[in-house]
Formats: C-alpha cells, sequence, structure tokens
C-alpha cells in the first residue's frame, strides 16, 4: 500500500542505473598522485634490518617504475648526501633523466629549499610517500604535508626503521592523524582500476 500522496503514487520508479556512483575520494588517482621517494640512500639502508630494507628498497622500486609508466610525477629526498650517500642506484637507474633530487638536513622533506614550492606546482593532492626512517623523516613530512592539505598514502610495505616497534608506533600515529596506510599492491591497484587498463599487463608483472 503507498502512503505517499496518490499523485506522487502513480511516478515511475526511477531506473536504479539513474543514481550516479561516484569514486571514492581515498582512492589513489592517476591525475591526482604524487610519489615521493623519502631518504632511501644505500648507506642509509645499510643500517636497517636486512630483510626490511630489501623489502622496502625492491617495492619501491615497483612503485617508482609503475609511476613512470603511468606518467605520475616522482621526487627525491636525500638526508645529508655527503655523509649519507646518493640513493640507491636500483631506485635511481629507472627514473626520468629530469626528475628532482632534493638535499636536505631538516628531517621533513618539507625543510628542503624548494620541496613545498615543486609539490604545489605539481597540483596534485594525494602524496605517496616510501623510504625512511618511518619514525623520523616519514612521519615528519607526512604530518607537515596533511597540515598543508595535502592527502597521505604512507605505503608500509615500501618504508623502514631501525627498529620494527618504531616503525609500529610510526604507523600507529600517521593513521590517528590522518594519514592512509596502504601497501604498494594496493597502490598499483588503484592506480589502474581495470583490468583493461593499456598498461596493466606490465604493472602486473611487477607484483611478487
Amino acid at each position: 500500500m503507498c502512503f505517499l500522496p496518490f499523485a506522487f503514487c502513480l511516478l515511475p520508479p526511477k531506473p536504479f542505473l539513474q543514481i550516479k556512483m561516484t569514486t571514492h575520494p581515498n582512492l589513489l588517482s592517476l591525475k591526482n598522485s604524487l610519489l615521493i621517494v623519502v631518504d632511501l640512500q644505500s648507506k642509509l639502508s645499510a643500517a636497517m634490518p636486512e630483510r626490511d630494507a630489501e623489502l622496502m628498497t625492491a617495492n619501491a622500486r615497483s612503485l617508482v617504475e609503475a609511476a613512470e609508466l603511468l606518467g605520475i610525477p616522482v621526487l627525491l629526498t636525500e638526508q645529508y648526501p655527503k655523509g649519507l650517500g646518493a640513493t640507491d642506484t636500483t631506485i635511481t637507474d629507472i627514473l626520468s633523466e629530469d626528475t628532482l633530487i632534493f638535499d636536505k638536513t631538516g628531517f621533513s622533506c618539507c625543510a628542503a629549499d624548494g620541496f613545498t614550492d615543486t609539490v604545489a606546482s605539481t597540483d596534485r593532492k594525494q602524496v605517496i610517500l616510501v623510504g625512511q626512517e618511518a619514525h623520523v623523516c616519514v612521519i615528519q613530512t607526512a604530518l607537515e604535508l596533511m597540515h598543508f592539505g595535502y592527502q597521505v598514502h604512507v605505503v608500509e610495505d615500501a618504508i623502514c626503521s631501525r627498529k620494527a616497534e618504531h616503525k609500529f608506533y610510526a604507523l600507529q600515529r600517521m593513521q590517528q592523524q590522518g594519514a592512509t596506510i596502504t601497501n604498494y599492491e594496493s597502490v598499483l591497484f588503484e592506480w589502474v582500476r581495470d583490468s583493461t587498463h593499456p598498461e596493466f599487463k606490465k604493472i602486473s608483472g611487477l607484483l611478487r
């Protein structure tokens, strides 16, 4: 029985397909993503647990390779490169020649000269963070970028700390402050969204 006004009851129901479903704003978009590799330097990685460092580097490399393939900009930072050396060559070897690398002494990437201006110039609001250390440079960068209005995604299997508990509590704190904690496979699949994407086969080849 219809308890609505008689005239309204006579109206035909709207087809379900007329209801437009919008993409969730937290899903990563190719046009809105920016990948930042934080201090993934060989000398610094050597101070991490070996297995953790290997996993971080391998997964970060997969994301960098995918970003290059899909046209997503990549920025790098290096913490005191005079002492800690350059970014791991497994990362730099697959980057475009014009990729910007920011030297820094401050722990947040935002402390590097020109960094925040460069991030803003990309006109992208979804920032994906990989690198080290989770409880120092990654968390400080994440918190500052969120303060500046960016949506921050931290790739938990592409970051590292010398101690597991430091990484654990850093992830917990970042999540409590509004960062999205994700993993490298989720990032890859969100970037392509569909198995019919023209680069899906190449992207799926980056999964381990």
